[in-house]
């Protein structure tokens, strides 16, 4: 089954969009400080006015950062779709004042750019309606000062009717999604909450034959399609096949206030040459406001690694990552495997040292600039099993050294590629 352009895609941009960005408040089904209960939460629906969404300027902004494709939000946990469904009075069309589909002009725009179309879907908790507290609005109290109402078995039973109903309207969501948007990319959330097992045994077999051939579920592990996708950190042994790490570029997840702990450009360089050296697509996670507006310190850090990542084009887009070893830090290889390119996140102290290389050298370079960079070759001890070490001079980080090849690249047996 064809998947190419999921493979080769290296950066997508994750537009996690809803009512939450009203007030910039967790979803209640988390156990964290500032919760608040289920209905202070839906007040939020009154204030979502995507009075300011411009989806051509999202997709002009992805398209220049270098993304290849874009994810919004379908549904969210709260269960407030953002199009105009036929199953839920409870969706941004009929609830609030945007008063329209969100999705059809987010997906148009993003088509127009030459991009790649997602959709992120999220099961409905259906037991956050029948959440009560004792706590007063005040965001700053601690979760564990509130006091749900005591369990009753009528509410056990009346939450499970309600479990079902939600799980019902999300399969014929799901499927309304796939036949009238044709995404490119279904995302769905793969933990389990609240003992609740996966939908997506009984949710998804029914939508996947209607889907593109070339279309990605990203979450799911049970189909060939399905795609891992880690949070937060690449993970230490990459998956099998193409998968996808989902970056919050505020430095949390969701809807949350501007904090200062949000990744520098610099880090977001590093994370995305770790992630495409192990296989891996980024996909930056970015918050828009209720207004529809991308908050500016988020449109400046894509603004700057777009800059980062057109100066260095060759060694991210068709090139294949090369595991750790040769060299310390994240490298690409060419589709014609006779370019090597070192991504240089951080600046030794020393020398770049290149080890176990068979090949001549043809030329090192400055990828951004092409400014010749001075090395030189210790030829190791081959009878020891001691493979000879190319040492570079190094320029300031973050940058990417070409090493021009003569032949395809060959490194020594030990760093588990061979010529």
């Amino acid at each position: 089954m064809k998947q190419s352009w999921f493979a080769e895609a290296k950066l997508g941009i994750f537009a996690r969009w809803g009512i939450s960005s009203v007030r910039a408040i967790p979803h209640p089904r988390t156990s964290a400080p500032r919760q608040i209960s289920y209905l202070e939460y839906m007040e939020q629906l009154d204030g979502f006015t995507a009075a300011r969404y411009n989806p051509e300027a999202w997709a002009e902004l992805f398209a220049a950062t270098g993304a290849k494709y874009a994810v919004m939000t379908a549904k969210d946990h709260d269960g407030v779709a953002l199009w105009d469904t036929a199953f839920t009075e409870l969706s941004v069309t009929t609830a609030t004042p945007a008063g329209r589909d969100l999705i059809r002009p987010f997906t148009q725009a993003l088509r127009r750019r030459g991009l790649r179309a997602g959709l992120h879907f999220s099961h409905q908790d259906g037991h956050l309606a029948s959440q009560t507290t004792a706590r007063p609005s005040q965001l700053h109290r601690s979760a564990t000062q509130s006091e749900p109402a005591a369990p009753q078995s009528q509410h056990d039973v009346g939450r499970q009717a309600r479990t079902q109903r939600a799980r019902m309207v999300d399969r014929r969501q799901i499927r309304e999604l796939v036949e009238n948007y044709q995404p490119d990319l279904l995302r769905f959330d793969s933990t389990q909450e609240h003992g609740q097992e996966r939908l997506w045994a009984d949710q998804l077999p029914d939508m996947i034959p209607a889907l593109g051939h070339e279309a990605v579920v990203i979450g799911r592990r049970d189909t060939d399609r399905g795609r891992d996708t880690p949070e937060l950190s690449t993970p230490i042994i990459p998956p099998d096949g193409p998968w996808e790490l989902c970056y919050p570029l505020g430095g949390i997840s969701g809807h949350h206030p501007a904090t200062a702990h949000r990744p520098t450009v610099h880090a977001l360089i590093r994370v995305f040459a770790d992630t495409i050296a192990s296989g891996g697509n980024l996909l930056l996670e970015t918050s828009p406001r209720g207004d529809g507006t991308i908050p500016p310190e988020h449109t400046a850090q894509l603004t700057a690694l777009g800059k980062w990542v057109r100066r260095n084009h060759d060694a991210i887009y068709t090139t294949t990552g090369l595991p750790y070893g040769h060299f310390d830090g994240p490298s690409t290889l060419a589709k014609d495997r006779r370019t090597l390119y070192l991504i240089c996140t951080r600046t030794p102290h020393g020398f770049i040292e290149l080890r176990g290389l068979r090949n001549t050298i043809r030329r090192i370079s400055v990828l951004s600039t092409g400014a010749a960079l001075p090395y030189h070759v210790n030829n190791g001890l081959p009878d020891w099993g001691i493979p000879r070490i190319i040492r570079i001079k190094p320029p300031p980080a973050p940058n990417v050294v070409a090493v021009e090849l003569n032949g395809e690249l060959g490194l020594h047996q030990s760093h588990g590629i061979t010529g």
